[in-house]
């Protein structure tokens, strides 16, 4: 499928979700369910001078919990991976707090780490980089043992083991599992945002749906998607430049 065909595709996909919206607030006709297009309108207008702050802080704690969980994730994931004695020694302890409810800590890292900025962070750390470091290792761990012996023959050393094979083998495991922690992600930050701050787009939706300002709230939601379909879509497009091979 062609980009401009994707593109087509995309953007009937967004006017049939504006259309069913639509005919919704139509059918239940009340103020809880706005028009799509009053929401779009109130949008452009609010959108510089409110909500663009909102939406700057959240994508900065996605941005900065992503990053973090990356940095931390992936060479656990590796070593797990490659090397057998890691992976016996930490999966037990992967196994054991994986599968913990993350948002259940939130009361205790903001005891820890207090309400500001890096508590908010270490939420979407701890939500992304479990998966991280499971798709990376089973990405590695996927590789017939033979795909090593040419390159062991030749002299290869850990770090040409690691360039050659290792990382293109495990990329696309690894954005997987990027693209399906990042939804979870985003709605774990419009909770964690709604103690503490008076910024972000969860903060936001909140004070519009405590001030009965529904135009204002959905206008907060559309943005807070938009976020997820512009980081949804930086993982598409980093995917088929960085794994060109399963495209072709």
């Amino acid at each position: 499928m062609g980009k401009k065909t994707t593109r087509v595709w995309h953007a009937a996909g967004i006017l049939i979700v504006l259309v069913l919206w639509h005919v919704t607030s139509i059918w239940v006709n009340l103020p809880i369910v706005q028009s799509p297009w009053l929401v779009i309108v109130n949008l452009c207008n609010i959108f510089a001078s409110e909500i663009a702050i909102h939406s700057f802080y959240s994508l900065w704690r996605i941005l900065a919990g992503v990053l973090l969980a990356v940095v931390v994730g992936i060479p656990i994931g590796y070593c797990m991976g490659y090397f057998e004695k890691c992976d016996t020694i930490l999966s037990p302890i992967v196994y054991l707090t994986y599968p913990i409810p993350k948002i259940a800590l939130l009361p205790v890292i903001m005891l820890l780490f207090g309400l500001g900025e890096l508590s908010k962070i270490l939420m979407i750390f701890l939500i992304i980089v479990f998966q991280v470091i499971i798709a990376v290792r089973d990405g590695v761990k996927s590789i017939p043992k033979e795909t090593y012996y040419p390159l062991y023959s030749l002299g290869a050393g850990v770090i040409d083991i690691f360039r050659e094979i290792l990382i293109p083998a495990s990329l696309p495991n690894f954005l997987t599992s990027l693209r399906v922690a990042m939804a979870t992600a985003i709605s774990v930050l419009f909770f964690t945002e709604t103690f503490g701050t008076q910024y972000g787009m969860g903060y936001f939706i909140m004070d519009a749906w405590m001030r009965v300002n529904y135009l204002e709230m959905y206008s907060g939601i559309m943005v807070l998607s938009s976020i997820g379909l512009i980081l949804f879509g930086t993982i598409d497009y980093l995917e088929r430049k960085m794994c060109y091979w399963q495209y072709k």
